[in-house]
């Protein structure tokens, strides 16, 4: 399957924002105030559960009827599928979240800084997916996406992954990592989106028949890093009213952006 110019910056989108989040450890300074961490955090977990409810679920239903479906069925497997998937992989990938001494996943040898880029690295994976979903739908002509609501979904991912650019590349500055090596392991850590869209995109080629089921994976893998991970880590400490006023943000601006453009 060819990628038009066009669909190609849809892609690579999320992965801009996470540069543009990790370049906050050239510019600013070598850590996130926790009032604003929780706040970012709560924008970037409810721009992921909007996402999923209105540019996955959703558009997984109607395009279930669409094919004669019972309309429930693909959702619910698709989602249920996602959560496990990605609840092998957080047990597989040795992982430390920003603010946490305890690794998580296999035991390994890696140091600090690698295992905080791939616990975001793990956020990313299901984005990426979600993208490549919706973009090889529109591509395919064959279901009912369009490219404004493949925009409308990226748009909303990269303007989350700014914040969780800065939130993996100042603590790395602040733990006594160089500029360059906080900006390189920050931006490492957003590689993964455009390649899990690619994979995805050349895998839906010859699955396009089970679309609706893979709009539902990426919605349940989105909203298991939601629940597992960027909420807890938005609650933690004081203020965290303020991680609930970032997720309600996140949420009506990407559900604006996905109707106002999908």
């Amino acid at each position: 399957m060819q990628i038009p110019f066009k669909y190609a910056m849809i892609i690579l989108m999320p992965f801009i924002g996470t540069l543009i989040g990790s370049s906050s450890a050239i510019f600013l300074g070598e850590r996130v105030a926790a009032r604003m961490q929780n706040t970012l955090l709560g924008f970037a977990a409810g721009v992921m559960v909007a996402a999923s409810v209105w540019s996955l679920l959703i558009p997984s239903i109607n395009e279930a009827e669409a094919q004669g479906i019972v309309a429930w069925v693909p959702a619910l497997v698709g989602f249920m599928a996602g959560i496990l998937f990605m609840l092998l992989l957080d047990m597989l990938t040795p992982h430390l979240h920003p603010g946490s001494n305890t690794p998580e996943g296999v035991h390994t040898s890696l140091g600090r800084s690698t295992m905080l880029m791939l616990a975001v690295t793990l956020h990313n994976i299901p984005e990426g997916m979600a993208v490549g979903v919706v973009v090889a739908g529109a591509l395919s002509g064959e279901v009912e996406m369009s490219m404004a609501g493949a925009a409308a979904l990226s748009l909303g991912i990269a303007l989350q992954n700014i914040p969780e650019g800065a939130i993996i590349s100042l603590p790395l500055r602040a733990s006594g990592n160089s500029r360059l090596k906080s900006l390189a392991y920050g931006t490492a850590s957003g590689v993964v989106e455009p390649i899990a869209a690619g994979i995805t995109i050349v895998l839906i080629e010859h699955l396009i028949g089970i679309f609706p089921y893979l709009l539902a994976f990426a919605a349940g893998a989105m909203i298991y890093v939601v629940v597992e991970e960027l909420i807890p880590e938005s609650k933690s400490g004081a203020h965290s009213n303020l991680s609930t006023i970032g997720f309600a943000v996140g949420f009506a601006a990407m559900m604006v952006l996905d109707i106002a453009l999908g």
